[in-house]
């Protein structure tokens, strides 16, 4: 049961469709019961809503460009899913949301919510908990969605901003029922009794808080009954790890604007340059195009410090000379990019930075090539050993080996995977494992790299203090990938353009 706008739905309902992958049909078949749609309050909730933010969401969106129907159809394609992985009928799935985290005292970190818990109803707000109930009676994927959340407290709305409330929480997510985070030791109580199947992760509880007053004696109890609590976070990310084409638009619009920034940071770029002051400008670009926040804190490492693979400290000079090495993205509409660009600060690449560069991109551009449906990370990865063991023969940085020994010392000079997957996370899904065939719909990073240190004796003099990764964020189509970091500039031509028209 859920609530859905019933003008969008009806036609579907009553009408035929002759589309194998409409949505509406598909809600059809589990007997999802058009329903009007619940009035937003007129207030503002915890989060943008169509009554307060109309320029960000649209009448029906939980969140911008994703709708009550795109998150019911996740939640009952869950159900759907542990239908096939259990023979019970009955089944209580339980999610925690991120609690808020301090930096000291009063003063809280920028509140971010658990992607797992975000994807299935897409409420924003701390201290919360999703409940989806199996219908007794009737078989899955037939369920009820429930939100716990704080209840309305004038006084703490007053320092930490407004609370959605249960009317405003059913209203904005379409969920069947919203009741006080207090109210759910009731159904703790139920639980425990009943014969039902917990689905909840309590190995690692996401909200400890939560964890610890309400769902340890639960976990305890249904530990002692076989098979009666299960985890629920690997059938989650198996239904994030294949992008709706509303999740794919999210991705596109991400992936323009980090290119855009990152066209805009290259153009600001002149030597001698603090690494700081490319953070800025990289994410002022970002935040002034609509990106709500940077995806994770960007490297951006000049000279040898490239070679340090998760650099971030970024409080160094960009000496004349130099390349400087950015790894940065965006998050836009709780969807993330993931891009890395290198190129000389100066705007002109010398003869070993564009030997090396030339090498790693036509590596890169090789791994693209191969971002098909059956690929797995895994066969692009062992395609970008081998490239990469070849491109360092032509350079001479290595001389001809075993073919065992070869890869030993690729792995020295490229010491990470060729990507991963991307999506509401820069590691999306990361209990999915590398070695599954590829199949559209799947988001995934192409990185390869290059790092030669400075006290490398073995590397030509030439190429030492040099590291380059060049990284592009692909989304697998039955026919060629699509590249949602297309416009980020990457060949050498295109960079030394950019770069140059700032000197």
């Amino acid at each position: 049961m859920v609530w859905l706008p019933a003008q969008r739905l009806i036609p579907a309902v009553r009408g035929k469709c002759s589309s194998s992958g409409c949505k509406f049909c598909f809600l059809r078949k589990l007997s999802i019961q058009p329903v009007h749609r619940r009035k937003i309050p007129n207030r503002y909730l915890g989060q943008p809503s169509p009554f307060t933010h109309p320029h960000l969401l649209k009448p029906g969106e939980v969140t911008p460009g994703l709708s009550q129907i795109e998150y019911a159809l996740r939640r009952h394609k869950l159900m759907a899913q542990i239908q096939k992985e259990a023979r019970e009928t009955d089944h209580t799935v339980i999610l925690l949301s991120n609690p808020t985290y301090y930096m000291s005292n009063d003063i809280p970190y920028t509140f971010h919510q658990d992607t797992n818990f975000l994807y299935l109803c897409g409420f924003q707000e701390p201290d919360s908990i999703l409940v989806l109930q199996s219908v007794p009676g009737k078989s899955l994927p037939s369920h009820k969605a429930l939100l716990f959340v704080p209840r309305r407290d004038p006084s703490r709305e007053l320092w930490d901003g407004p609370r959605s409330g249960i009317d405003g929480a059913v209203a904005l997510t379409g969920v069947d029922e919203a009741y006080t985070i207090e109210e759910f030791r009731h159904l703790v109580a139920k639980l425990k009794d009943g014969s039902n199947v917990v689905w909840y992760d309590f190995a690692k509880p996401v909200h400890p808080q939560l964890h610890s007053d309400y769902l340890v004696s639960l976990a305890e109890v249904k530990a002692r009954s076989k098979n009666h609590i299960r985890a629920i976070r690997h059938l989650v990310e198996n239904l994030r790890l294949i992008k709706s084409s509303a999740e794919i638009e999210k991705l596109k619009i991400a992936g323009k604007v980090t290119s855009q920034a990152f066209t805009e940071t290259m153009f600001a770029s002149k030597a001698p340059v603090d690494e700081a002051f490319l953070y800025a400008k990289f994410e002022f670009e970002c935040r002034t195009r609509g990106a709500d926040i940077l995806a994770y804190p960007p490297v951006v490492a000049g000279g040898n410090r490239a070679n340090t693979l998760h650099y971030v400290k970024n409080n160094q000079l960009i000496k004349d000379g130099e390349m400087v090495l950015l790894d940065g993205g965006c998050e836009s509409s709780c969807y993330v990019s993931d891009i890395t660009r290198t190129w000389p600060i100066n705007g002109r690449f010398t003869r070993p930075q564009a030997e090396l560069y030339q090498a790693v991109l036509e590596i890169q551009k090789a791994c693209l090539r191969l971002c098909s449906p059956g690929v797995s990370l895994e066969n692009i990865y062992s395609l970008m050993l081998t490239l990469i063991g070849q491109k360092l023969k032509d350079l001479g940085i290595l001389n001809s080996s075993s073919e065992n020994h070869l890869f030993k010392a690729v792995r020295k000079y490229c010491p990470h995977h060729v990507g991963h997957y991307l999506g509401m996370d820069v590691h999306d899904t990361p209990d999915i494992s590398r070695s599954i065939p590829l199949q559209p719909g799947m988001v995934i990073t192409i990185e390869p790299g290059i790092y030669i240190p400075e006290d490398d004796m073995n590397a030509p003099e030439r190429f030492r203090g040099t590291g380059v990764r060049i990284e592009d964020d692909v989304v697998v189509t039955e026919n060629a990938p699509l590249i949602l970091s297309a416009d980020c500039p990457k060949e050498i031509y295109d960079i030394e353009q950019v770069c140059g028209c700032s000197h």
